[in-house]
């Protein structure tokens, strides 16, 4: 492994420690206060995160928040029109992801998340794995169940897959493809982790916020 990256890493980690699990502490509210129009809201900042930024994501929930229940495809992208990329593309998945789960749980997104029990794996999956839901894969799924207070996931964005590259953890920093990738490497990440002496949920933190410069979501 890359000693010296290590090395920096412990001290980042030291520096940034307070601030990451302030962070962290943040999103657990959101799973404690079981507003299901707030995680909805998250929902749709990770639809709007996948192939842009966080930055992105921001600004695209902002414009449409007032919305994002009733809102048809046509009014949430023009709304979106210069705060996000694909304006169409991305207010189409909102709405048909809405249309799912009014259908599926009445957008009581707080019992639905709930009634998986202790069982991470098919939590995640329903986000990554399900039609109904739009724009969303394993890591944006892992990105929106870390962001409403569950722990364990990592996300697996081009600035954690560099990091763990340069630090010798993982041999590419390619996106994984497939589910059984995606564990694979979430699972490297993990004893990357335990070796540092880092708790994962921070290292993940940790990673986007060296190369982006800020603490974020």
């Amino acid at each position: 492994m890359n000693q010296l990256l290590i090395d920096e890493l412990r001290n980042s980690y030291s520096e940034k420690r307070a601030a990451i699990r302030a962070r962290l502490a943040e999103f657990a509210e959101i799973k404690l206060s079981r507003d299901d129009a707030r995680l909805f809201e998250e929902l749709c900042y990770c639809i709007f995160t996948a192939g842009a930024s966080a930055r992105m994501g921001l600004n695209s929930v902002e414009r449409i928040r007032r919305h994002l229940f009733n809102g048809s495809h046509k009014r949430l992208e023009n709304l979106l029109v210069g705060a996000h990329r694909y304006p169409r593309a991305r207010s189409g998945y909102i709405v048909h992801t809405r249309k799912y789960l009014k259908s599926e749980c009445g957008l009581r997104l707080s019992e639905k998340l709930d009634s998986f029990g202790r069982d991470a794996e098919a939590r995640r999956d329903f986000f990554a794995r399900n039609t109904g839901i739009k724009g969303i894969g394993y890591k944006e799924a892992s990105h929106y169940l870390r962001n409403i207070g569950y722990r364990g996931y990592a996300i697996l964005d081009k600035h954690i897959l560099n990091t763990l590259h340069e630090a010798e953890v993982i041999d590419s920093p390619k996106p994984p493809t497939t589910k059984k990738k995606y564990l694979a490497v979430e699972e490297q990440m993990r004893n990357f982790a335990a070796e540092l002496r880092i708790n994962f949920d921070e290292l993940d933190l940790l990673l986007w916020s060296n190369k982006t410069g800020e603490i974020l979501k």
